[in-house]
């Protein structure tokens, strides 16, 4: 389930198993339109979240394998019978759909984990290729920053990954010549940085302000870093928000 915000317009998308019903809210409370999708376990749908973002866009996956389907909410009208706009995102099941504040920018990984791909929602263009990792993972999360100069991801490695989206150059590569050997591997954008939560564990990361990316574990940690365009990480807080016990243990 999701929602979004248009001028003055609420969205309510709930998500179901090859379904996505998109419902006005709060008053009057009606279904405005239903889509059908791929089969679909994992719940994945963005809506945009700014009332006042350049596109008002609803992202779901769409009945070819890897691929996304875009609904641009802004259309007065949905017509059913107009042919779906999709993005051939990934060649396998998509593991994680992200967009940014504004609605211009869509980040997406397959159930592999090992690349996110980001990409422009008007003219369906790739805009740049990140690797995650060479181990196929699961991504928990994508999020933009505010500006959309950066993301940020979470999977089962424990690792949080900062990417640069606007100033790629500030991405790490592979200290090897083009192409050779490891092909296009050789040649992956890595994280810009990155920092380590519980492995296995899942965890959903965000930016925060001044240049701080905040993770919350689901085994009741909290961690906040902050970084720099160089590459520098540092812990600035971390705090247990849950106590996390036995079931054997004696309650006081």
């Amino acid at each position: 389930m999701g929602s979004g915000m248009g001028i003055g317009v609420i969205w309510l998308v709930v998500a179901l198993l090859d379904k996505i019903h998109v419902f006005s809210f709060p008053t009057p409370t009606q279904r405005l339109f239903s889509l059908e999708t791929r089969k679909n376990d994992r719940g994945l749908c963005e809506v945009t979240s700014l009332a006042s973002a350049e596109r008002q866009m609803l992202v779901f996956p769409g009945h070819k394998l890897g691929s996304v389907q875009l609904v641009d909410l802004s259309c007065t009208e949905i017509s059913m019978s107009s042919a779906p706009i999709w993005i051939a995102a990934h060649k396998s099941e998509l593991g994680c759909l992200a967009l940014n504040q504004q609605g211009t920018r869509l980040a997406t990984a397959s159930n592999k984990g090992t690349l996110i791909r980001v990409w422009d929602t008007a003219s369906k263009h790739l805009l740049v290729e990140l690797r995650r990792g060479s181990d196929p993972a699961t991504v928990y999360c994508i999020n933009f920053s505010r500006d959309s100069d950066y993301i940020c991801c979470s999977s089962d490695k424990g690792t949080v990954h900062i990417f640069a989206i606007k100033n790629t150059n500030l991405n790490k590569r592979m200290a090897l010549p083009s192409g050779g050997i490891l092909g296009k591997y050789g040649e992956s954008q890595w994280a810009l940085t990155n920092f380590t939560v519980p492995p296995e564990c899942a965890c959903i990361c965000a930016f925060g302000s001044n240049s701080s990316i905040i993770a919350l574990c689901l085994d009741g940690t909290f961690h906040k870093y902050v970084f720099n365009s160089e590459g520098i990480c540092n812990r600035e807080a971390f705090d247990v928000y849950l106590d996390v016990c036995d079931d054997d243990d004696d309650l006081q």
